[in-house]
């Protein structure tokens, strides 16, 4: 276990333990409300003005949801974090509260799809040009970042697995004036806090990591109190996307066992990797940790990884036969997952051109659950005997 892992471990013993929960609950009550009151007229006129900061509907501030919103916060080092109803939320209304209609943005490649989905759709109809680049190459970054108005990250990178020395890449954005916004959702703050490395603002897939469990679907996004107080007055009203109090009491929940969930993903994962990267009909495998080292600030993996297989396997066969691995979307949750690459770009919304997402047609995703690591072994060489092509 490395220095940043075990600075993190006691950072999240002392965020996730509650002295101030009503009635001395161990656990914080959900307050399933959609409305507050007020005693009097003067309270009321004085919480519209902003003069005293209090509930007063619960899409704007609930307290179980404001649970989630200060553990997050404090477990990414960042002043204040806003909760929605999920991913995409927290990144269609990040990015629409700092770019307006003629802007550009600057993404790395390989996005999480539905973010290259929303930047190629509703943004381009905005005129808002997107730039992409190889996060890897700091002097293509560089030469690209002139004019940007966003700088938007990811580390590593969806399906291909680039990690990226992220503070130098937040470095490069304040020399170019550029807001720097990255989606930490793959590594979680366990293994990765971007706030530290320079970066303006961390997103959040909380349905993945945070949640762990697989029944929450939710977004987040933490940095500065300024940053996340414009965005929770110019969108988050307005688009509506908010987080509700009983799915922010889940997440509460589930960040409690982060630290342990994630070296458990990060040990099977790793080794898994390891194994599929001897295989001879397997062509690549994109897991970080299989590489010389890890980039600055990057403490650990987690159990999301993909490889391609070389021609002489059935895919449809291999991912039928398994027992273990369900196919599905989404991922961080106790359960094995696994989802091929043709699939994805099956889907109507795809655009036509997806080199920028880098997606092999002969790759998989696979997420490593819980399960144990033999088990999921044993049920990946079975579906891989059978689907081998004499």
């Amino acid at each position: 276990m490395n220095e940043g892992f075990d600075r993190f471990a006691a950072l999240s013993l002392i965020t996730t333990h509650d002295d101030h929960n009503a009635f001395d609950a161990v656990v914080p009550p959900i307050v399933q409300t959609s409305l507050f009151t007020f005693a009097t007229y003067d309270e009321m006129i004085a919480a519209y003005r902003g003069e005293i900061v209090r509930p007063v509907y619960s899409r704007g501030l609930n307290p179980t949801v404001r649970a989630f919103e200060e553990m997050l916060a404090k477990l990414e080092g960042a002043e204040d974090a806003l909760g929605f109803a999920s991913g995409m939320g927290a990144i269609s209304a990040t990015v629409l509260t700092f770019i307006k209609p003629g802007d550009r943005i600057v993404a790395v490649r390989n996005v999480y799809p539905d973010a290259y989905r929303l930047f190629g759709t509703i943004l381009k109809r905005m005129q808002i040009d997107v730039t992409y680049v190889d996060g890897r190459d700091l002097a293509a970054v560089d030469k690209a970042l002139p004019g940007a108005k966003l700088i938007y990250l990811e580390s590593p990178t969806s399906w291909v697995m680039e990690a990226h020395d992220v503070g130098a890449l937040a470095a490069l954005a304040k020399r170019h004036g550029a807001l720097s916004v990255i989606d930490n959702s793959w590594a979680s703050p366990a293994f990765q806090r971007p706030l530290g490395l320079g970066v303006d603002l961390v997103l959040h897939s909380a349905s993945k990591y945070l949640s762990g469990h697989s029944d929450v679907v939710a977004g987040v996004v933490a940095g500065p109190k300024q940053l996340v107080d414009r965005i929770r007055g110019e969108s988050l009203p307005y688009l509506g996307a908010k987080l509700s109090p009983f799915d922010a009491w889940l997440l509460v929940r589930g960040m409690r066992t982060l630290t342990i969930r994630m070296k458990a993903h990060e040990s099977s994962a790793l080794e898994i990797a390891r194994r599929l990267a001897t295989l001879d009909i397997v062509a690549t495998v994109n897991h970080p940790g299989l590489g010389n080292s890890l980039p600055p600030g990057l403490d650990g993996t987690s159990g999301l990884f993909s490889f391609s297989f070389r021609e002489g396997i059935d895919i449809r066969a291999f991912c039928d036969h398994l027992k273990i691995f369900k196919l599905g979307v989404s991922w961080g949750g106790h359960e094995s997952l696994i989802v091929p690459g043709e699939v994805v770009l099956a889907q109507k919304a795809m655009p036509n051109s997806a080199h920028e997402f880098g997606l092999d047609p002969r790759s998989v995703r696979l997420h490593i659950g819980l399960e144990g690591t033999e088990a999921l072994w044993t049920d990946l060489q079975a579906a891989i005997d059978v689907a081998t092509i004499d």
